[in-house]
């Protein structure tokens, strides 16, 4: 077993191209863990430049745009959505918030009372004791979200001029990546190799570009589109905090399989304690029921058709370790960075291969 680690270890080590690319994973992983923190503006105005700039490239490719006025217009539509975003839906977002904070005693106690009722109804399965210790178990739970969503708002008030020291910075920064990206391209080139040595760097760069890059993209699409589309179904309802449930909704879709079956129990709680169970609350969840097939059928594969082919153990697997070790960012960004995993690993030299990178497989 020994001597064939150290043979593993000395291929690996003669191979200029596996070195290459180890270094920069390694050298981007230290920044990232390191340097994380303080530099949050340039990385979140990265990530953001990087999605935009798909929609720069759009106008150009399918109406020939130049690129001035192509960047000039997604510019200002981003401008735009951060002061709608800033001046109207955040302020609206804080006050769903106080209102579900106000009402949650009252919430808390009609749920209550519902689970009393079922030892009556199923003495065979449910005793007093057994409920009794599940409705001290929930209310400690709610109890927690209250005080986080608590905790939430008066972080957020303490914070108000670091975001706005946010508000000027990520801007400012978007707009230079966008308007010097071949000018910045070039600059980090220098530093790269350019021999045989990157062929397999390029070649993890460009499943990243058409995988990961893609799904920060189209996920920030299915993500608006969710808020929005539930937002008016819950509001034609006339369905309480609205505005907030269809925004966990729309959160939810980051994290796959598992947000929506989550966010279904707020969803169903509020509707219950609104309506009883009367043709209200069926339409709400039938609708509901409907928009998630949506989702799930028709929008998904249209986004993502071309930009994830990754396993659902594996997809899961990378929520649970990048957001453990990142938190809600860590969620976010888990399938592209299970998309890079992949990448490096369909870039990797084999046994009997030679150095060239294999194929995509």
């Amino acid at each position: 077993m020994a001597d064939v680690i150290k043979q593993w270890w000395r291929r690996t080590l003669s191979d200029p191209q596996i070195m290459v690319l180890a270094s920069l994973i390694a050298a981007i992983t230290l920044v990232i863990l390191f340097a994380g923190d303080f530099l949050a503006p340039i990385l979140a105005a990265l990530v953001i430049a990087y999605v935009l700039d798909g929609g720069i490239v759009y106008l150009g490719r399918r109406f020939k745009v130049p690129r001035p006025l192509a960047l000039g217009f997604v510019y200002l539509l981003f401008l735009f959505s951060v002061a709608v975003l800033t001046l109207g839906v955040v302020p609206m977002l804080s006050d769903q918030i106080a209102e579900f904070l106000d009402d949650l005693p009252g919430l808390i106690e009609y749920v209550r009372q519902l689970l009393l009722m079922l030892p009556d109804q199923y003495p065979d399965y449910l005793t007093p004791e057994s409920v009794g210790l599940f409705i001290d178990s929930l209310g400690s739970q709610i109890g927690s979200v209250g005080d986080d969503l608590l905790r939430l708002t008066l972080s957020s008030v303490a914070g108000f001029i670091t975001a706005l020291i946010y508000l000027v910075l990520v801007p400012l920064f978007i707009f230079f990546f966008l308007k010097d990206k071949v000018i910045i391209v070039a600059w980090f080139s220098r530093f790269m190799p350019r021999s045989e040595n990157s062929r397999m760097t390029r070649t993890v760069w460009r499943d990243l570009n058409i995988g990961a890059m893609g799904y920060v993209r189209g996920k920030l699409i299915e993500i608006v589109l969710m808020w929005i589309v539930h937002w008016i179904a819950f509001g034609l309802l006339g369905l309480k905090y609205a505005p907030l449930l269809s925004f966990l909704v729309g959160l939810s879709t980051v994290v796959p399989f598992l947000g929506a079956a989550i966010v279904t129990i707020p969803i169903a709680i509020v509707g219950y304690a609104q309506w009883g169970f009367g043709e209200l609350f069926i339409y709400l969840m039938i609708i509901y029921a409907i928009l998630q097939f949506i989702d799930g059928n028709i929008v998904v594969p249209l986004l993502f058709s071309e930009v994830v082919k990754i396993h659902p153990i594996a997809i899961i697997s990378a929520v649970l370790v990048f957001g453990n070790l990142w938190g809600i960012w860590g969620v976010f960004f888990a399938i592209p960075l299970a998309t890079v995993v992949k990448a490096v690993l369909d870039a990797w030299p084999r046994e009997g291969s030679g150095a060239s990178p294999p194929g995509k497989a």
